[in-house]
């Protein structure tokens, strides 16, 4: 998004949309994220343009001193036997973009996307029948943060990875296998949260 605004700024949030081949609301929390990092302004009936600022020199507004456990939600999830149909409900229900599968003992198993279950719902297959597990992505791609890290490390993993939440894990060795305990999730809605409550204060 941000090299579109580059190359195309000024540019409607419409305009980024098509490019993405997505809708405008699907990026209202980037562009919100984008804007309030100044890396990007916005201008009336003009669009968004880069402002030239390198994001190493941003304003970090002490980001770097506010840890992801001062902020992360609950985590939503789904059991790594549970069914495509299963994940749709509870996608749904809870109203999130992005489910992570769990094993019996809550350890990370693999995410579920809007668009993991889109392409299931889509493919002709018995949703009542087909375990997540074959569609969902697998450890070691996805994307992970931890209670420690600083909300500005995890939400440029957000930027630079293009996806829209991280499981927030404890990290449990055993032996020499090491596992990720789900115990939360950090998106963009954590981030435009934050920025809302920091400009209050």
């Amino acid at each position: 998004m941000l090299e579109i605004i580059q190359t195309l700024g000024p540019i409607t949030g419409n305009k980024i949309a098509e490019k993405l081949n997505l809708s405008r609301a699907a990026l209202r929390s980037d562009l919100a994220i984008l804007t309030m990092s100044q890396l990007v302004s916005a201008k009336p009936k003009v669009g968004y343009y880069f402002t030239g600022r390198d994001l190493q020199q941003l304003n970090t507004m002490s980001f770097d001193a506010i840890l992801i456990a001062d902020t992360l939600s609950a985590p939503i999830v789904v059991r790594e036997n549970s069914t495509v149909y299963d994940a749709i409900l509870t996608l749904f229900t809870e109203d999130v973009g992005t489910i992570f599968v769990v094993s019996e003992d809550n350890f990370l198993e693999g995410a579920l996307s809007r668009k993991d279950l889109l392409k299931a719902a889509m493919g002709g297959k018995n949703n009542n029948d087909l375990p997540v597990n074959i569609i969902m992505t697998r450890m070691p791609k996805i994307i992970l943060t931890t209670p420690e890290e600083s909300v500005l490390s995890a939400a440029q993993k957000l930027l630079y990875h293009q996806v829209d939440a991280l499981p927030v894990v404890k990290i449990i060795k055993e032996g020499e296998t090491t596992k990720y305990q789900v115990v939360g999730r950090f998106t963009k809605t954590n981030i435009t949260r934050l920025f809302v409550q920091l400009a209050e204060k």
